[in-house]
């Protein structure tokens, strides 16, 4: 009984000791594709809040990792969402505590956003697999992109970098895809955690956001991707998650 009561007992500190992702959902559609294989293979626990059933946010000294998923709403849509202004200033919260924050399209721009950035309509929507660069920095710990890669995009509007971020992707549809503040703190424009599953769920769901442009493909053009375009940008997910992994505070 004694010997039983120590495993036991091992067992709770154990799962206590796990470290905890927490992520922030908009829309049902919208999850965490490959990032919740990288999670689990990594240790995590995972908890998500999800804000079109019920805003319920854990304490930022509960949290060891936040990520903040996209959404078709806008963040200055904060009269028809009101629980936008409680999430901006829980992640500003969560960057000023030191925590890895990452946001992914609608959650890049409530990052800048939430540090007094603005967002507003980009010049032309980008939906689809379209190509983002490498913006070279001179800091020694920002994280480097590729210098070329097709990832997928779903978005109309873009935003501006907030304070002491650093730029670090581009494409000639959107100037600012991604950015960096800190070691902590990424922001992508763009979504390398989506799967065959996720892009079809997203089309179904915006489908009527496919009407002709310049950076708008079609339904049969998104869906006809080929596996290994997912293989690279899940793959390239799984680096920008292990970096703010290892640069924790």
């Amino acid at each position: 009984m004694i010997e039983n009561s120590k495993i036991r007992y091992g067992m709770f500190i154990s799962m206590r000791s796990k470290m905890r992702a927490h992520y922030l959902q908009h829309v049902l559609f919208e999850g965490l594709g490959s990032i919740e294989a990288w999670l689990q293979n990594s240790g995590y626990e995972i908890s998500c809040t999800q804000f079109f059933n019920s805003g319920v946010l854990p304490e930022i000294e509960d949290i060891d990792l936040l990520i903040v998923m996209g959404g078709p709403m806008s963040v200055n849509d904060e009269q028809g969402h009101p629980w936008l202004v409680e999430e901006k200033e829980y992640i500003k919260t969560a960057i000023n505590a030191g925590k890895p924050v990452l946001g992914i399209c609608l959650g890049a721009q409530l990052i800048s956003n939430a540090l007094g950035g603005r967002v507003f309509p980009n010049s032309v929507k980008e939906i689809g697999w379209f190509p983002v660069e490498a913006v070279e920095s001179d800091s020694s710990f920002i994280f480097h992109f590729p210098q070329k890669a097709e990832v997928f995009h779903w978005h109309g509007e873009t935003f501006s970098l907030p304070k002491d971020a650093v730029q670090i992707a581009k494409s000639k549809g959107c100037d600012n895809q991604a950015f960096q503040i800190g070691r902590n703190v990424i922001g992508l424009q763009f979504h390398l955690e989506t799967t065959p599953v996720t892009a079809a769920a997203i089309v179904e769901n915006c489908r009527d956001e496919l009407i002709w442009g310049e950076y708008i493909q079609s339904k049969e053009e998104i869906l006809s991707a080929p596996q290994d375009r997912y293989s690279t940008i899940n793959g390239l997910m799984g680096e920008v998650l292990e970096y703010l992994q290892l640069n924790k505070g």
